[in-house]
């Protein structure tokens, strides 16, 4: 499973309800990303989307402990463990975990790639995602060059699970002989 997600430098995620920052260039990396896919978020962060929708072309899996809460064009599941369970329906490479801090915080065991838009600022927050860069079962495997939103620099990282790179490594290694 993957993990996608935008931070500040203090991994902060959102501030009252609300992301951080607004960058073109991430939502468009968002959209490439998972349209067609699985996408897995709790309640408020389906609530913080415009509308308060399900996204578009898109199997949304809102996990909520409302057992009365549903919302169309969403599926809404009660438990971690409910989640998973119909997440088996789909590859794992298909199913993106996209928040809130909870959410992120519960899944985080279950990914082994995380889609990180780096924020070189500082917002007043009150959400955070792990620290992947001082996690240390996680390590930082890609990074673009730093890009620019106005006077915010910016850039695409991905991170692997240690494990799972390692395996990814042995692959290519055999591959070769």
């Amino acid at each position: 499973m993957n993990i996608i997600a935008a931070v500040d430098k203090n991994w902060a995620i959102g501030y009252q309800g609300k992301t951080l920052a607004d960058i073109p260039a991430d939502r468009k990396l968002f959209r490439e990303e998972t349209t067609g896919k699985v996408v897995v978020m709790g309640r408020k962060t389906l609530e913080s989307l415009p509308g308060g929708q399900p996204l578009a072309k898109r199997i949304n899996i809102v996990l909520s402990r409302d057992p009365f809460y549903s919302v169309k064009g969403a599926k809404v599941l009660g438990s971690v463990e409910e989640v998973l369970k119909e997440c088996e329906s789909y590859p794992a490479e298909d199913i993106f975990i996209a928040g809130g801090e909870e959410i992120y915080r519960q899944f985080l065991p279950f990914c082994d790639t995380a889609h990180i838009t780096w924020m070189d600022y500082a917002y007043q927050a009150d959400t955070y995602f792990p620290n992947l860069d001082e996690h240390p079962d996680w390590i930082l495997a890609a990074a673009s060059e730093e890009q620019t939103c106005f006077d915010l620099c910016y850039e695409f990282r991905m991170y692997c699970r240690k494990s799972k790179l390692k395996q990814r490594m042995k692959k290519k290694t055999e591959n070769r002989t």
